[in-house]
């Protein structure tokens, strides 16, 4: 089953793995922009204007842009990397369903991430469920 999302922020870490993941991408041929601390202001303003725009539907970033991302059509964060500080997980997760819209946040985890995704869930005193199946349903 294929999911239609129409832009989707994808938080990774560190940059190395950030620019790691866009060229595996774009060797599939998906449209994606990156954006990390390693790149100069002017370089970030451009594909943030490029992804604001749409011509970029994914968005593939460090904790730099997890607070302050404001694009509407933002409908998936993916956490391809839990956030190494509990607090920022929300800020993350908090760039999909931006005014008033649907959104869904994806964790991947993996064996060494299980500690990790205990102290997001202790930090704000929830439980992170597995993915639905239903998840379309969701977006």
């Amino acid at each position: 089953e294929t999911l239609a999302i129409p832009q989707s922020v994808i938080f990774a870490n560190p940059r190395r793995k950030v620019d790691w993941l866009t060229d595996k991408m774009r060797a599939r041929d998906f449209t994606v922009s990156a954006t990390h601390g390693d790149m100069d202001q002017n370089t970030r303003d451009i594909i943030m204007r490029e992804f604001r725009s749409g011509s970029s539907r994914v968005l593939i970033t460090t904790d730099l842009l997890a607070r302050g991302i404001d694009v509407q059509q933002v409908s998936l964060v993916i956490n391809f990397d839990l956030p190494t500080q509990p607090e920022n997980y929300l800020h993350r997760i908090g760039r999909s369903g931006r005014f008033g819209r649907k959104g869904v946040a994806i964790n991947f985890v993996t064996k060494d991430d299980e500690r990790l995704l205990q102290d997001v869930q202790r930090f704000y005193q929830t439980v992170i469920e597995e993915l639905p199946s239903n998840v379309a349903d969701l977006i």
